[in-house]
């Protein structure tokens, strides 16, 4: 893989642009074939699939192609702010490609999510190793052969089984850059593993994520936002709404109308260890004083939407990432309580805001969160132009857009020294104490007398020049 990646990474973008172009219009050609391949777990319609995840990765493919090249040439600053000490120096700074990418795929977006990455680590010029979850293996490798039939070399990008022995292997193994989506446990793991190694990584990790409700927001958008965020997927969404923040003097009116929404909303087949958590995290809420507005678990393991109320953010409900049909409805007096209760959650992957847009921009600037979605929830984050990512316990570092392309590659900066003098080759001594502290007043000093006085003396005590600093141009 290395000695292709070497070559492919000093190959020509336009070469990159063409496979590129091929892989999209293949995919496109068999769109319907990549809806079939899908795990047959995921509670979604093949339209869901095509929506959710093939569109999404073909815009992402085409925005690569637009923008890529763009984006990964080297900047030159020039002169413009250079500090006057530096004047003979001229900068480049380079994005050279990793070398070797890993990519630990979900099982909830087995398409879209690891398939932007792959695309992205072999736009930057690096080979990629795909470890795709249990049951994803076919949807993986569907894409790896669009993508050979499209014209890439089969070395770049590598396919493994969805063992975890397997990425226990490959974690190991010397590669430059891990790149997972999964939970906050599986991202701690898997942090341990590389801490031996420095290799560096972006965690795109769990949510528990929140919807806030301003006072004159539109209730029924709001009731179709959480409706359709509790369905979409069978909720096995990382941003999904779970916290929902209204304000006391709509709580009732959202408890009345919510119910009809959810209920048409089919119920799903959890495994039994997240029903065993969901039951554990109702059980905690009521305990706590919290009301079951709607229970859609059965005697089985599917359930439908979950709707607690009068929860707060001390319940395990609040503070848990979990991938079920779950509301948490949280009455607040007013957005300074509302604040103070989401900061309590460790995880700040989304949040959406409902409500009149000045009023919800101006509560975006207090939330810390990777997205912020003003009247909307899931859907606008596949912008293909902007990057995805997570804050605190939800992870670092971003995929998709300009950023996430950047984090395919390693900043390598150029530094040409033109100038004719080497004065910071001479040892110095107490005498030039004088003439550096008036460059820092004349550069630096407050106003411009002071700078002037820095200036003065500065001039008057400049070291004199050595024949040997003096080095002809280009030498």
């Amino acid at each position: 893989m290395r000695q292709v990646q070497n070559q492919w990474a000093r190959g020509k973008w336009t070469e990159r642009k063409k496979i590129l172009r091929r892989f999209r219009s293949i995919v496109a050609e068999n769109a319907g074939e990549f809806a079939r391949l899908m795990p047959s777990t995921l509670a979604r319609t093949y339209a869901d699939t095509l929506s959710a995840e093939v569109l999404p990765l073909l815009d992402a493919c085409k925005f690569l192609e637009r923008e890529a090249e763009e984006i990964l040439q080297p900047r030159r600053p020039g002169r413009h702010r250079l500090p006057l000490w530096l004047h003979g120096i001229h900068t480049e700074v380079h994005r050279d490609p990793l070398g070797i990418v890993l990519v630990l795929a979900p099982s909830n977006y087995p398409l879209f999510l690891p398939g932007v990455q792959a695309l992205q680590a072999l736009v930057a010029g690096n080979a990629c190793i795909w470890k795709p979850a249990a049951g994803c293996e076919s949807i993986a490798h569907a894409m790896r052969q669009s993508l050979l039939d499209a014209g890439l070399a089969p070395e770049l990008l590598w396919v493994t089984d969805a063992s975890v022995e397997i990425a226990k292997a490959l974690l190991g193994a010397p590669v430059d850059k891990v790149f997972l989506t999964g939970s906050a446990a599986t991202g701690q793991d898997v942090l341990r593993q590389l801490a031996g190694s420095v290799t560096p990584a972006v965690m795109e990790l769990s949510g528990c994520d929140a919807v806030f409700i301003l006072q004159e927001a539109d209730l029924a958008t709001v009731t179709q936002a959480l409706a359709f965020g509790t369905r979409f997927n069978g909720s096995a969404t990382c941003m999904a709404p779970r916290r929902v923040f209204v304000p006391h003097a709509v709580t009732a009116d959202l408890e009345s109308s919510l119910p009809a929404a959810l209920r048409t909303v089919p119920a799903v087949a959890l495994n039994a260890k997240t029903r065993r958590l969901l039951d554990e995290m109702i059980e905690d809420a009521q305990r706590q004083g919290a009301h079951l507005v709607l229970d859609g678990r059965g005697a089985d393991l599917l359930v439908g939407p979950v709707v607690i109320t009068d929860a707060d953010e001390t319940m395990l409900i609040a503070q848990t990432d979990i991938f079920a049909p779950v509301l948490a409805l949280m009455p607040c007096r007013d957005l300074e309580a509302a604040l103070r209760m989401y900061r309590a959650c460790p995880f700040a992957l989304t949040a959406a805001i409902f409500g009149a847009e000045r009023q919800a921009r101006a509560l975006a600037d207090q939330i810390v969160a990777g997205t912020i979605i003003l009247n909307d929830v899931i859907a606008p984050t596949v912008d293909p132009r902007v990057p995805f990512g997570g804050r605190r316990a939800s992870g670092y570092g971003v995929t998709r857009g300009r950023e996430g392309l950047l984090e395919m590659t390693a900043p390598k900066v150029i530094l040409a020294q033109r100038a004719r003098y080497r004065l910071h080759y001479q040892p110095t001594g107490a005498s030039h104490f004088a003439f550096f502290a008036g460059v820092i007043r004349g550069i630096h000093g407050e106003g411009w007398r002071t700078r002037a006085q820095g200036w003065i003396q500065t001039l008057r005590t400049t070291p004199r020049t050595k024949k040997a600093d003096q080095i002809p141009s280009g030498k």
